[in-house]
């Protein structure tokens, strides 16, 4: 409802302008009829001849534009028909959208998936220092990215967009304020539905922790499905890796809150596991930036990062890991009946304890936690640019 209601409040604003246009174009012509006939009848009447023929096609160009520009706007909501596919999970995005673009294309993926009902997209912090925005305010700049997203595709308003806090933890006691964190607590404690709750995290755990601090209850109502952490023994580690995997460096407190702390159930996917979602270069300009305004913003952020490391003469070959798809893959793209990711693999641990180095130590009273090994990248990727597709018709 809300969707609808904004949607027609951008088309009313949009006829208005129309509206102002037009009367401006009509009173240019009277006034240039008019002073046509004071300087020649032939004139005044060929211009008398134009003028009900200029009003059909302003008025024909107003009716595209009011009309064209509502079937834009619902494209979203066209794509797939209602009575055959419906929400069937809720769930919060929260990711870092001001700094790797993988983000950006999870984001745009799990916006065109019907089957999802997303509650809330956060934009989230990066560690402080970060190449992609070394500014203090990557979480304000994340949210903007976002909105910068759904302008692009015209839905605008479309979601709830918030702003995560800007700042990682301080304490593991202490949750940092933000209104990402209350909203989280909000959807978690809802008493009239009963759909199951992701929360869908491709970056730092910080709000999610701090929501966890300020209602300890929404462990129990949550399922949170994570990119992050290194690997686990017996995984193949990368050559001249970081210890400290990526996304858990964001915020290493908020991973001990919700891993060493926490009951939440987790559904992880490991650096061993996310680095095989793996993209080529030809695959993004032949399948994804053809495909419309979307495809080309997408494949332009992926470029930007190419180019720049080829200026940094730090080359990086013709793949690109979109690490952060896994996301959809097991939220939206699940099984049909009993439903679940049935397509890719996972293993049942012991939830170990997240030390101070970022390192898993042995938890043999830990809750089991899913840890995903192996996804489904063709189920992940030919889905993706088939709703690319069917979002561009």
């Amino acid at each position: 409802m809300k969707f609808i209601v904004n949607t027609f409040k951008r088309q009313l604003a949009l006829f208005i302008r129309l509206l102002n246009l037009c009367l401006a174009v009509n009173l240019f012509i009277k006034e240039q009829n008019s002073a046509q006939r004071k300087e020649t009848s032939k004139r005044g009447k060929l211009a008398e001849m134009w003028l009900p023929t200029m009003k059909k096609i302003i008025l024909c160009l107003c009716i595209f534009l009011l009309f064209g520009g509502n079937i834009m706007a619902q494209s979203r909501d066209t794509m797939f028909p209602k009575e055959t596919v419906q929400p069937r999970i809720r769930i919060i995005i929260d990711n870092d959208f001001g700094g790797d673009p993988d983000g950006l294309f999870q984001l745009v993926h799990q916006i065109l998936s019907p089957s999802v009902d997303i509650r809330a997209i956060i934009g989230s912090h990066l560690k402080p220092g970060d190449s992609f925005d070394p500014s203090k305010v990557t979480a304000t700049n994340a949210k903007k990215k976002v909105e910068e997203v759904l302008n692009v595709m015209n839905l605008q308003n479309a979601f709830p967009v918030l702003e995560g806090s800007n700042y990682g933890l301080e304490s593991i006691d202490k949750p940092q304020a933000s209104s990402a964190a209350q909203a989280i607590v909000k959807e978690a404690m809802r008493t009239d539905i009963k759909t199951p709750l992701y929360m869908v995290c491709g970056a730092g755990l910080t709000d999610l922790a701090s929501a966890y601090l300020i209602e300890p209850k929404i462990a129990d109502k949550i399922t949170l499905v994570w990119i992050g952490g290194p690997e686990y023994p017996g995984s193949i580690i990368p050559p001249n890796h970081s210890e400290l995997e990526y996304n858990l460096g964001i915020d290493l407190l908020a991973g001990q809150v919700i891993f060493n702390k926490s009951k939440m159930m987790i559904w992880q996917v490991p650096r061993s596991t996310y680095r095989q979602a793996i993209f080529s270069y030809a695959e993004l300009l032949s399948k994804i930036k053809p495909l419309g305004e979307t495809g080309k913003y997408l494949a332009n952020a992926l470029e930007n990062v190419m180019k720049m490391t080829v200026q940094m003469k730090y080359y990086i070959g013709e793949t690109y890991i979109l690490g952060d798809s896994p996301l959809v893959l097991l939220t939206a793209l699940q099984s049909s009946f009993e439903a679940d990711p049935s397509s890719s693999y996972y293993v049942l641990r012991k939830s170990p304890l997240i030390n101070d180095k970022g390192l898993y130590e042995n938890n043999p009273s830990g809750r089991n936690i899913r840890v995903y090994t192996q996804i489904d990248t063709r189920l992940m990727f030919e889905d993706l640019i088939a709703k690319l597709q069917l979002f561009n018709k």
